[in-house]
């Protein structure tokens, strides 16, 4: 028997491919890179118009009133009462950031008012109205 050849099993070492993987990380990265503005962007409101430029270009801080009378912070339902203690929480630490409202035409002047006062008797130094640019009228 010893003249016998014997088999020798060879096992292959089994390798993770993690190409795969990292495709799958990248583009998933990719999809949320692109979507999360437009999630900021996904409550309909029609600006009213106006000359000035807003002074941030980024808009960290923004409540947003639409047009049947919702309120959202960064994009998110909040009633008036938390309103305050909300915009302060997401205020800490971080110096005197303007907070920006954008309201639909549509919503009245003294809604946006009450807003502005609670924002201002709480201590928010800077509040700014968001409004889109007029457009030049040819002729």
């Amino acid at each position: 028997m010893r003249g016998r050849l014997r088999r020798t099993r060879r096992f292959k070492n089994p390798e993770v491919s993690l190409t795969p993987l990292i495709d799958t990380a990248l583009t998933l990265l990719v999809i949320f890179m692109i979507t999360a503005p437009m999630v900021q962007n996904g409550i309909k409101v029609d600006l009213p118009q106006g000359n000035s430029k807003e002074v941030g270009a980024q808009q960290e801080l923004v409540v947003t009133l639409n047009k049947e009378g919702k309120m959202f912070f960064n994009s998110f339902p909040i009633t008036s009462a938390s309103l305050v203690d909300t915009i302060k929480n997401a205020m800490a630490g971080r110096g005197d950031l303007p907070v920006y409202i954008r309201a639909d035409g549509m919503v009245s002047y003294g809604k946006v008012i009450e807003i502005v006062d609670k924002l201002k008797l709480a201590g928010i130094k800077y509040v700014a109205m968001s409004t889109r640019a007029i457009l030049p009228s040819h002729g």
